[in-house]
């Protein structure tokens, strides 16, 4: 797989904390920083943890009523905990998009609209339109007091 590729498609569902609130925006880092003044990082409550546990000997069946199950014998794997990272394919919360008239990148959160409006209103570094659910709304930049 293509490099650039790879990074852009793990950037995508990093998680980005705002800082003072309990929802967050899931977006490539860069893309989002370009239209706020404070700058948003992924989420780093820990260290990632690599663990090891057991499995059991246990039997398999290769289908339901199989009537002669294999055995798998007790073995070891690895597992790795990253608190920064989603769990699954699919992103939380739901998708908007922001543009300037330059630029138009596509964000995912998981809080309400009106608190990312609240949000933008108070960080955008220019005039911006949102696009939400069925709507869209244009912010202007933010004042220098917030």
């Amino acid at each position: 797989m293509n490099e650039s590729r790879l990074v852009w498609s793990q950037g995508y569902q990093t998680k980005l904390v705002i800082p003072g609130f309990e929802w967050c925006i899931y977006g490539h880092p860069s893309n989002f920083n370009y239209f706020v003044n404070t700058p948003l990082v992924p989420a780093a409550a820990g260290e990632r943890v690599f663990s090891t546990k057991n499995k059991s000997e246990h039997k398999r069946r290769r289908y339901v009523g199989d009537p002669a199950p294999s055995n798998v014998s007790a073995h070891s794997y690895g597992h790795v905990y990253d608190p920064g990272r989603k769990t699954g394919r699919a992103i939380p919360g739901w998708s908007f998009i922001l543009s300037d008239g330059v630029e138009k990148r596509q964000f995912t959160t998981t809080g309400d609209v009106i608190l990312l409006i609240d949000y933008l209103e108070k960080n955008l570094k220019m005039k911006c339109r949102l696009y939400t659910k069925g709507s869209n709304t244009e912010i202007a930049a933010a004042t220098a007091n917030g």
